[in-house]
């Protein structure tokens, strides 16, 4: 015997859809939560889809002889600009494989430490910037971060400059990704004919697709025309063989993983540093404890490819960061095969997509205790992060379709993090915001603006 999952009310034909907020969708699934508990199931048109969002049923969704990675929802309609890409391909296509075979060594930890000159340079540039914008200048700290992760992933994965902190506005590939990706998100809570009805809303999103793919060609193809020696992602993809195949990749998958970089590769370490820096200004003994630590590590030294490993309180401060803000909202799974999950409770079909709700996953009170909304880096110190539950903490995701770019976030994040605490602190444009924030394919902070007081400065806000 199982239970009946719960399903809240909807309205037949338009199903769920019309409920879901438009703008921020974790809104209404996070009242579901609170309504129905920490699982339920909802129809959007012919898909149905079941929504969990405790530790412990996270756990039992990460077997990955039971479930694997589901490409569904906005997913699929990412598809349509990466299609077999290593974030979106569906289980059963070879390309996934060879990319990821050949890919991975070079997100090895030793690899991403070769990349420290090329994140150097980058992170250097943000610092300057703050530094001659002055304390009074208002900053949208989301947006330089982007500029930072953007330059960042193409600078080390493809030895392409963005400039992006050489421009008054963002690089047209950042406003044709947002566009896109909340098109996608869109696009699922809408039937096909949509397209028909709306043709303006698909003629841009189309065209966001053109010049995405165009962007990446340009990319190939001055690679081509002017070969370099250095050992970059785009030169890994150019030349090396499958070790299992003995395959290259194909022009296609290289263009379609390029893309997938520059999305994937700085949509989510944007967000990171973002949510960062409004914890630690929420939390002033948490920055009085990191800027220590920095201090402690470089006082006013630059910093070396050695200094990495130096940071337990800022890496503890990032996972903490993760826990609370993921900016990947979610990750989908389906079951191999009849199944059940909350110890025999549920019943899943074969082929059900269910998704996880992260921020749910991470909040979660059997796990984290009743001051789980509270932000604590010392959670995920002295070995307590290494001895946390399997389902707990997955904003990477988990198994075989785990993020392979972990170890270069993590770094990026970490190089950023000690350098901008070493110049500056921090203080909110506006005393009163309270955090709020924008989805797409990511979840970011919204209307997020801080002053940027080099340290050892006094400065009121007028």
């Amino acid at each position: 015997m199982t239970t009946p999952i719960p399903v809240p009310p909807y309205v037949p034909l338009l199903t769920h859809a019309v409920q879901i907020d438009t703008d921020t969708p974790v809104k209404t699934f996070k009242a579901w939560f609170d309504t129905y508990g920490d699982i339920f199931k909802i129809y959007l048109f012919n898909k149905t889809s079941i929504w969990v969002s405790s530790a412990a049923l996270c756990a039992e969704l990460s077997n990955d002889q039971k479930f694997s990675k589901s490409i569904g929802g906005a997913l699929v309609e990412i598809r349509a600009l990466v299609d077999d890409g290593l974030f979106t391909a569906w289980k059963e296509e070879p390309n996934w494989g060879i990319a990821h075979r050949l890919l991975t060594p070079s997100f090895k930890m030793t690899e991403v430490k070769s990349m420290f000159p090329d994140m150097m340079d980058i992170a250097t540039q943000l610092i300057l910037k703050w530094e001659r914008f002055g304390p009074d200048y208002r900053l949208n700290p989301t947006e330089d971060f982007t500029r930072l992760t953007l330059d960042t992933i193409t600078l080390c994965s493809m030895s392409f400059r963005l400039n992006s902190f050489y421009r008054d506005d963002n690089h047209p590939f950042v406003q044709a990704m947002y566009d896109f990706l909340t098109e996608c998100g869109r696009r699922i809570r809408r039937p096909a004919i949509s397209d028909y009805v709306f043709p303006a809303n698909y003629n841009k999103w189309q065209g966001d697709i053109t010049y995405m793919n165009n962007l990446a060609q340009s990319i190939l193809d001055k690679r081509r025309q002017r070969p370099i020696d250095k050992q970059d992602l785009l030169n890994v993809m150019l030349n090396n063989k499958d070790p299992k195949t003995g395959k290259n990749m194909t022009d296609e998958s290289i263009i379609n993983n390029l893309i997938t970089f520059l999305i994937a590769g700085h949509e989510t370490t944007s967000g990171l540093l973002s949510f960062c820096v409004y914890y630690l200004i929420k939390n002033p003994e948490t920055m009085r404890k990191a800027q220590a630590e920095v201090d402690d590590v470089l006082s006013d030294q630059q910093l070396q490819p050695e200094d990495l490993s130096k940071f337990p309180y800022l890496t503890a401060t990032l996972r903490e960061t993760l826990r609370l803000g993921p900016t990947i909202a979610v990750r989908q799974v389906e079951a191999n095969e009849d199944t059940t999950i909350g110890n025999g409770k549920y019943f899943i079909k074969k082929g059900q997509r269910v998704v996880i709700h992260l921020a749910g996953v991470h909040r979660d009170k059997a796990v984290w205790g009743e001051d789980a909304d509270e932000f604590k880096p010392e959670r995920m110190l002295d070995g307590k992060f290494e001895a946390l539950p399997l389902g707990a903490w997955q904003p990477f995701g988990f198994g075989s379709r785990v993020c392979i770019g972990r170890p270069f976030a993590m770094q990026e994040a970490t190089m950023a993090l000690a350098m901008i605490l070493q110049k500056f602190t921090f203080e909110l444009a506006d005393p009163d915001y309270e955090l709020e924030i924008m989805q797409t394919l990511t979840v970011k902070p919204k209307n997020f603006f801080i002053h940027a007081i080099p340290r050892g400065e006094v400065y009121t806000t007028a």
